[in-house]
C-alpha cells in the first residue's frame, strides 16, 4: 500500500490568512504596550495607603488621596 505524501497545512489559504491576522494583531499589541505602558505608574504614598487599608489603621491626614470626597 502506498501512502499519500503528507500535505502541509500552509497550503491552505485559510491557515495563511489566520496566521497573517494573528501576526498583525501581535505586532499592534506590542506597539501599544511599548507606547502607552512603557513605565509603571506608582501612586503617591502607595505603601502607606495599602497598609492602612489592609490593617485598618487610619490613613495619614496629609495624604489627599486617603480621604474620599462625596460625589
Amino acid at each position: 500500500m502506498s501512502k499519500a505524501a503528507p500535505r502541509s497545512p500552509w497550503r491552505l489559504p485559510l491557515v495563511r490568512e489566520i496566521t497573517a491576522i494573528l501576526l498583525i494583531k501581535l505586532a499592534l499589541l506590542l506597539g501599544i504596550k511599548a507606547i502607552w505602558f512603557d513605565q509603571p505608574t506608582l501612586p503617591e504614598n502607595g505603601t502607606e495607603r495599602l497598609d492602612s487599608h489592609l490593617f485598618s489603621r487610619p490613613a495619614t491626614p496629609s495624604s489627599p488621596l486617603a480621604e474620599e470626597t462625596p460625589r
